[in-house]
């Protein structure tokens, strides 16, 4: 049987466009955000990354994975939401994949937004001026190798 090789990337990220954001709950607006910068997926009922930001967010101030679960856990209860996702090995995923894109740190065990920076700075600056910008110089070399 023949392999197929697999290509792995170095760096993605999936950006999409929604209505503009008027009269949405603070849980709603983080929502949105993370569906416009991919950490949600359209119509996924998992939606405990929303929590987590918003702990962190709301909390602003380090807090440890433990906290994190423990807040998450009562915010969900007084939304009336399922306890879907709660589990320990879950909150630190979502933990990484925030991390992942910059917009967390952790330091000494205890994550914060990064730097305890604005997250529209954080977007500015090693989102879009970094990230987006090193995938999209790429694409522009693969154009570029075509042409020759």
């Amino acid at each position: 049987m023949k392999t197929v090789a697999k290509d792995t990337p170095l760096a993605e990220i999936t950006l999409r466009k929604y209505e503009n954001p008027n009269n949405l709950s603070n849980r709603e607006l983080i929502k949105k955000l993370c569906l416009s910068i991919g950490l949600l997926q359209p119509g996924d009922s998992r939606d405990i990354i929303v929590d987590v930001l918003l702990v962190l967010i709301n909390k602003n101030k380090s807090l440890s994975a433990k906290e994190i679960e423990d807040n998450v856990i009562e915010r969900r209860k007084n939304d009336n939401l399922p306890l879907r996702g709660v589990a320990s090995s879950n909150i630190r995923r979502q933990l990484k994949r925030l991390k992942d894109l910059f917009l967390i740190e952790s330091i000494s065990n205890e994550y914060r937004i990064n730097e305890n920076e604005r997250l529209i700075n954080i977007f500015e600056e090693k989102i879009e001026k970094f990230y987006i910008k090193s995938i999209t110089d790429r694409i522009k070399e693969y154009f570029r190798a075509l042409e020759k």
